[in-house]
């Protein structure tokens, strides 16, 4: 079977649902953006040019940045950093503690700190989203998958009282700077590397602790088993750790699913991940469910296999990413969507272009090797830089008004008329839905 059968149930859903796709859109991510024109003495002007550019997207687009300044050239540098920020809006910085920390108390949060492949610091990583723009996203607070080693034989007592003060200390330096912090990641694994992971109380206690040192942050639950079908009564491991945590009151904001299509090339047609997550009628039923216990989700690391750089296998790669993000930007609870790698061969569990080991073998970036882009990466950046982007000239009508419907984000605005010409920003704000403009020639 040739990979782009796999197409076949978004195909299908576009042409049964298409419609009703593009209508969610329009009704959960754009505003009305409305203009009344004056003139001096206050008269209406009729017949003056009102450009409506959108600036940025207050949906936020995202990818990993755990690749920063850390290519074995600094043109490569420079390129990284051109294409992340000529598509995305948000990045995700690595906080895994065992790379902040790899010996205890000789911390790697400055710029200049001891080179670790892919932990970048975050300070460096802070000072790029800060200079550019780019909103960043803490990843990794308690993923204890990524606690270090010389935390493994000590006792529960001594492994809360050092991780509370690893808390403490990142709230201090960024928790004004990082609006969400994901305070757990991947909970379900057989072995841990500490033995508070299997107490009874470690979830309760992490979140416990995120509300004591992250009081004004989005908190997030970050989860790689979410997609799993529920049963009639809800029966599944995420979505009941999710329950349980919000039924015993502590505060969790987000619930963050990871994509990842980690399933070898020959086992895909078969695969259980590409028959369910091919589906998006299935994709809509799973964040129904988890949008009926919290109403903000995030898609949290995507990863599509293109598992070669041949122009057929790469254009179905950007056919599904195409369809998925159709499906999850349709999606009114859905706030983030954040892939993961930007680049192939720079990926966990492999040397810098090994492409048969790790997370390097699925090609599952937006960027070749040598980061010249994929089809996936113009699909990306066509939808939200031209698809679903706002740029029009309006006119206005002889009572001085004009309006038209955008995407929410901020926008540029120049009225001119017979020579006289105003221009300001302005925010479309989903929490308000419309915005009016009042201008004076």
């Amino acid at each position: 079977m040739e990979r782009k059968e796999l197409l076949r149930q978004f195909l299908q859903d576009k042409e049964q649902n298409g419609h009703a796709t593009e209508e969610a859109i329009r009704t959960h991510r754009m505003g009305d953006i409305s203009f009344t024109v004056t003139d001096e003495s206050g008269a209406p002007v009729s017949g003056a040019s009102v450009s409506v550019r959108q600036l940025s997207h207050a949906f936020r687009i995202g990818a990993n940045l755990f690749m920063l300044d850390g290519f074995e050239s600094e043109e490569k540098n420079r390129v990284f950093k051109e294409r992340f920020l000529s598509v995305f809006n948000m990045a995700t910085i690595p906080f895994y503690w065992n790379t902040l920390e790899p010996e205890q108390g000789k911390t790697r949060y400055e710029v200049g700190s001891p080179y670790i492949y892919r932990r970048p610091t975050p300070d460096a990583c802070l000072a790029f989203c800060e200079e550019n723009g780019v909103e960043p996203r803490e990843h990794g607070l308690a993923y204890e998958q990524h606690f270090p080693k010389w935390l493994s034989d000590k006792d529960v007592d001594t492994i809360k009282e050092l991780l509370e003060a690893r808390f403490a200390e990142i709230s201090r330096r960024y928790a004004h700077r990082i609006p969400t912090i994901e305070v757990t990641n991947e909970m379900f694994w057989e072995k841990g590397i500490t033995d508070f992971y299997f107490a009874p109380d470690f979830l309760p206690w992490c979140y416990e602790m995120a509300e004591k040192y992250f009081p004004g942050n989005r908190i997030g639950l970050n989860d790689n088993w979410g997609w799993r079908p529920l049963n009639a009564a809800g029966w599944d491991s995420s979505y009941l750790q999710l329950e349980k945590l919000l039924r015993m009151g502590y505060r969790i904001d987000e619930y963050a699913l990871q994509f990842h299509m980690f399933c070898s090339r020959e086992k895909e047609e078969t695969h259980i991940l590409s028959n369910r997550l091919y589906d998006p009628a299935y994709l809509r039923s799973i964040l129904d469910s988890f949008a009926g216990l919290i109403p903000h989700l995030t898609i949290s690391e995507i990863t599509i296999p293109s598992y070669s750089w041949e122009a057929e296998d790469e254009q179905f790669q950007a056919d599904v990413i195409e369809h998925l993000y159709t499906t999850w930007f349709a999606h009114p609870n859905i706030d983030q969507i954040i892939y993961w790698n930007l680049v192939d061969g720079y990926g966990y569990g492999a040397e810098p272009g090994e492409m048969e080991k790790g997370e390097n073998y699925f090609h599952g970036g937006l960027l070749r090797f040598d980061l010249s882009p994929k089809p996936a990466y113009e699909r990306i950046r066509y939808l939200f830089r031209e698809k679903w982007h706002t740029d029009e000239t309006l006119a206005t009508s002889n009572d001085g008004n004009a309006s038209c419907r955008g995407f929410y984000g901020d926008y540029e605005v120049t009225v001119t008329h017979q020579g006289k010409t105003v221009t300001q920003k302005i925010a479309l704000d989903k929490s308000l839905g419309s915005c009016h403009i009042n201008v004076q020639l």
